[in-house]
């Protein structure tokens, strides 16, 4: 699964876009099709050369490969970053009768290629009619939310991170969310109750202390909030979150004394 990190205003979201069919789901359909062989090696490929799985996924789809061959064709579009084409098969893909209960997992990869490809309106779209096919799918309701956060509508995101929470009330990259969410409309005590939860939960989580030492900043408390960048720091070592913690502390290197 992939993981992309998008700061916004200084808070952190989480994207988590699910990219391939739950194969629990995936199987039994493939089975009544008789051609789960064929489409497993169209996703390998489409993961190896996308190219040539695009190429051999629309020969597929002339030839009545149905949606096994549009799903490969849409992964292979990922692939290659053509991000609106591949969720915009991927929507037409889930309004299809045919895919039965893949449809709400279909509508989440949607979702998930919308927002790769920066639309969050269109992407809050696809997890709506992914939510209403399943309601109570809390990875649903935190993919909502992150649509929102792109849209700029916290208070939108705040309602569906207390959804998620609700359903699955120790998550810390919901409590983290929510913090963020929090922390854009100002509400910082709450904000800080929620990254505080995220920290009790997993005291080693750099993205928590992340977020907590962006609310401090924000509060005007540079020196708690410059301690949780530097804890931060050390656990995270290397990587996207290390880089982030880095940002934060230049921010306030540079902010006027």
């Amino acid at each position: 699964m992939i993981m992309t990190r998008l700061l916004t205003g200084g808070a952190i979201f989480l994207a988590m876009p699910g990219l391939s069919i739950p194969q629990a789901h995936a199987a039994s359909v493939l089975d009544n099709l008789g051609i789960k062989q064929h489409y497993e090696q169209c996703l390998s490929l489409a993961n190896l050369n996308p190219a040539e799985a695009l190429r051999s996924a629309t020969e597929w789809s002339k030839a009545k490969g149905g949606a096994p061959a549009e799903h490969c064709l849409a992964m292979a579009l990922t692939e290659l970053k053509r991000y609106p084409e591949a969720a915009a098969r991927l929507d037409a893909l889930g309004r299809a009768p045919d895919m039965g209960s893949l449809r709400a997992s279909v509508f989440d990869q949607a979702g998930n290629a919308w927002m790769l490809a920066g639309n969050g309106a269109k992407a809050t779209a696809s997890f709506s009619a992914a939510l209403a096919l399943s309601a109570n799918d809390a990875e649903l309701y935190a993919d909502l939310a992150r649509a929102q956060a792109m849209q700029k509508d916290w208070k939108a995101a705040e309602a569906d991170l207390n959804a998620a929470l609700e359903i699955q009330p120790r998550r810390i990259d919901f409590l983290i969310l929510r913090a963020s969410a929090l922390a854009a409309q100002g509400k910082l005590g709450e904000a800080r109750d929620d990254a505080d939860a995220a920290l009790k939960l997993k005291p080693n989580s750099a993205e928590a202390l992340i977020q907590r030492g962006d609310i401090a900043r924000r509060a005007g408390d540079v020196g708690s909030a410059r301690r949780d960048f530097q804890a931060a720091l050390k656990i995270a070592g290397g990587g996207e979150t290390a880089d982030a913690a880095r940002s934060e502390l230049s921010l306030l290197d540079e902010a006027p004394k």
